[in-house]
């Protein structure tokens, strides 16, 4: 007995001591520690609203470099992980890197990093008071996180804090509109945060863990008595809400338009996209089997989205509420992806998400560039915009080309895989809802540039023309020249975003590297 005791002890001691964690494999957790880190001080400077901005974009510059080294770590060595608290998997929280998250990460962070720029020039003292910057850095904290955890209840705990980070930006300014939105967005992401919960925990009563790694292994073995199905179509329809995919998006064109247009560029271009990650990462590496089986729903899923969200971009007069349909239609074709669920299909379904973290970004902030120089977001209003502004009207045009899908710009190639992908199962009618869709895209996109950029200025009955407006200052120019290079540089040379695209897919469907990772003596603190 004495012995049989004494070995258990033994046991223990030995799983928790472990080997000192690597120096280099700290820049998996160092993004989300600096973004915490960066938003608490920005709340104990509350005083010294004039440095929240440069604070700010510094620390988002340096959130940028440590997702690149990030991402240069996994490619080159692949997936790693870091688990908290001495505690080893399955048992312990644990954070891992492989090519999806970490290409996610990077994106992201370049968003932000252009929304704080542009910031530093948009939102106004009264914004900065009520914590425009530290909202945003919690935001990214949240973001980065859910990218990164590979636990399915911190997961839920990343949702929560770019949940409750993203409320406080959409109620900034207070107005009646603001409030309206906010109570939709907050009450139907809400639901479908609470759906998530409550299957998360049904999970758990059945796999005994939450770490993704431990259910990816067990799936297999449980797949004949756990119901699996269950469990896989409650957490596609909450990530559905999350994404806002059809019929459960209603409450992005809601609310999305009515924050400050900066806050919108950044929801646009970020939010959804985690609900997208999410999918891919339960559908297709943990539940394979059950995503075939969904397959057909999640398709017809994916071509209602794209295709009612192109028409309800057709059908919108104003510019903000145009781009939110935008976004739903763009969350169908990452959704088509992930119902073909072949390696093609994954990999055009993430390069797809790249692209429209980046191009819906900056279509927001052109938009809030026109509004600027035209005094208005209606389309009935704007005109006139290509004399007044040449330079930015050929910004405009170069993404309103990558929105529609249309070569040399990034939106043509991922649409161009999902097409050859969904050819390749013979799923023709969903090729057809993806071509439909980008047509529909081009003539909406093509509408808006005719009425606000090369008609002609003029003064609509009972209205004198708008006034000249000064020359756009150049800190808020810079993120939408930045993000408009990528967009150009990307479909131009799109090769190494392909294939880091096709290595992320591979990733997804075979998680081998990703388990070991997590299991083997490098995953140990």
């Amino acid at each position: 007995m004495a012995s049989s005791t004494t070995s258990a002890v033994s046991d223990l001691s030995a799983a928790l001591v472990v080997a000192p964690v690597p120096l280099s494999d700290w820049l998996i957790i160092l993004p989300v520690a600096l973004c915490i880190g960066a938003g608490a001080i920005l709340m104990m400077m509350r005083h010294a609203i004039r440095r929240h901005a440069a604070i700010a974009i510094t620390a988002l510059s340096l959130l940028v470099l440590l997702d690149a080294a990030l991402l240069w770590k996994v490619v080159t060595q692949g997936p790693f992980t870091m688990v908290m608290g001495r505690w080893l998997p399955p048992f312990g929280i644990a954070f891992t890197a492989d090519l999806t998250g970490a290409l996610l990460s990077l994106a992201a962070a370049i968003v932000a990093l252009a929304g704080a720029i542009h910031a530093s020039a948009d939102i106004d003292n009264s914004g900065r008071r009520y914590g425009f910057y530290p909202f945003l850095m919690l935001l990214m904290a949240g973001v980065t996180g859910a990218f990164l955890t590979g636990d399915l209840f911190n997961l839920y705990v990343w949702f929560e804090v770019l949940l409750i980070s993203s409320f406080g930006l959409i109620v900034l300014g207070s107005t009646r509109e603001q409030i309206d939105g906010a109570l939709k967005y907050a009450i139907l992401n809400l639901i479908g945060t609470t759906l998530f919960l409550i299957t998360v925990g049904y999970l758990y009563a059945i796999f005994g863990t939450l770490n993704m790694a431990d259910i990816a292994q067990k799936a297999t073995e449980l797949r004949g008595t756990a119901p699996l199905m269950t469990l896989a179509s409650l957490f596609a329809l909450a990530f559905a809400m999350k994404a806002a995919a059809f019929p459960v998006n209603f409450w992005l064109p809601a609310s999305y338009h009515t924050p400050r247009i900066v806050v919108s560029a950044l929801f646009g271009g970020l939010l959804t996209k985690v609900g997208i990650y999410s999918l891919l990462r339960v559908m297709v590496m943990l539940f394979p089997v059950e995503r075939e089986e969904l397959s057909i729903v999640i398709a017809i899923s994916a071509a209602l989205t794209m295709v009612l969200g192109a028409m309800g971009a057709l059908a919108q007069n104003d510019i903000r509420r145009m781009l939110g349909y935008v976004v739903i239609s763009g969350i169908g074709y990452m959704m088509a992806g992930i119902a073909i669920g072949t390696p093609s299909g994954v990999s055009g379904a993430i390069f797809y998400a790249l692209h429209s973290m980046v191009l819906m970004t900056a279509l927001y902030l052109a938009a809030g560039h026109a509004a600027r120089l035209g005094g208005s977001f209606s389309m009935r209003a704007l005109s006139g915009l290509y004399r007044q502004a040449p330079w930015f009207s050929a910004l405009a045009l170069a993404l309103f080309f990558a929105g529609s899908g249309l070569p040399p710009f990034s939106g043509f190639w991922p649409k161009a895989v999902l097409v050859k992908s969904a050819i390749d199962i013979g799923a023709w009618w969903l090729a057809a809802a993806i071509l439909a869709s980008g047509f529909i895209a081009t003539i909406a996109f093509g509408r808006l540039f005719l009425l606000c950029f090369w008609r002609p200025a003029v003064a609509t009955a009972g209205q004198t023309p708008t006034p000249p407006a000064s020359p756009l200052a150049a800190p808020s120019l810079v993120p939408l020249v930045g993000l408009t290079a990528l967009v150009v540089g990307f479909g131009l040379f799109p090769e190494s975003l392909l294939n880091l695209s096709q290595q992320a897919a591979a990733g997804l469907a075979d998680p081998q590297a990703y388990i070991q990772s997590v299991f083997s003596e490098g995953g140990k603190p």
